[in-house]
């Protein structure tokens, strides 16, 4: 009993001592009606984990919205330089995605189906860390879906975020 609480104590101070953070992106929220916020944790100094959770609440009838309806997207991402303030970085990411695609049927309206469907991508961007913590990072990229013919091909993977670092 006592290894697997020193070896819990151990893992909980390992979390607490790592650069965390948390961001909403800000673009998505102005542009369109969907949110989209992000947990990022730090494996080392110049590479980290996390995951983002996009939520799309903008109407079929729109005339520019994001196809996927929700998206979550675990990354990977490596920072190339070691600066404390600015920082370029590149990322992998794996985008679990849902949303609905219109159909044509022969003589009946326009018709929607559902799918789920994985994509794996790329991006590249940049990112400002204030001493006090606040957080700013700026990214693009592109991801194919994979699994599925009645997702969409390719799926943007584009953010202005703020958040803060703890």
């Amino acid at each position: 009993m006592r290894k697997i609480l020193f070896a819990a104590i151990v893992f909980i101070s390992s979390l607490t001592q790592a650069q965390q953070e948390i961001k909403a992106d800000l673009f998505d929220a102005l542009a369109f009606k969907t949110l989209e916020v992000s947990y990022e944790y730090y494996t080392t100094e110049r590479s980290s984990i996390g995951i983002s959770a996009l939520f799309n609440f903008e109407k079929r009838a729109a005339d520019f919205k994001y196809n996927e309806k929700r998206m979550f997207t675990p990354f990977f991402r490596h920072y190339f330089t070691s600066n404390s303030n600015w920082n370029y970085f590149g990322e992998v990411f794996m985008g679990i995605n849902t949303g609905e695609r219109e159909i044509e049927l022969d003589g009946s309206p326009n018709s929607y189906k559902e799918y789920t469907d994985g994509a794996l991508g790329v991006a590249v961007g940049s990112k400002y860390v204030s001493s006090g913590g606040f957080v700013i990072d700026v990214y693009g990229g592109l991801g194919r879906n994979l699994f599925t013919s009645e997702s969409r091909a390719v799926v943007p993977r584009v953010g202005i975020n703020l958040g803060y670092r703890f």
